[in-house]
């Protein structure tokens, strides 16, 4: 039998990664990895992977993240940066600004 996960993040949720190395807003979700075939060390394949907006020093880039990585909430986007990356509709999720909201 088949297990199936929810993903625990939503997309236009804003995350941030357990580690620090960025944070961003979810753009897309896999049920289970869906990347090239790589080693990924101590990361369960079978988890939610998810493809966030990420906004580091030098700017916007994408991230793909395990679930295990991200964590909610404790993300705060200053009013400068959700105006140079990100639209954002009445219920406070965010797309980026050349993907535009679903």
């Amino acid at each position: 039998m088949t297990q199936i996960r929810t993903a625990r993040f939503a997309i236009g949720q804003t995350v941030r990664h357990r580690d620090d190395a960025f944070k961003g807003v979810v753009m897309d979700v896999d049920q289970a990895y869906a990347g090239p075939a790589v080693d990924l060390g101590l990361l369960h394949a079978d988890q939610p992977f998810y493809r966030v907006f990420a906004l580091g020093d030098d700017g916007g880039f994408i991230a793909y993240a395990a679930e295990s990585s991200l964590e909610a909430g404790g993300l705060a986007l200053d009013p400068g940066e959700i105006a140079r990356w990100f639209a954002t509709d009445d219920q406070g999720h965010h797309a980026p600004l050349d993907a535009g909201l679903h």
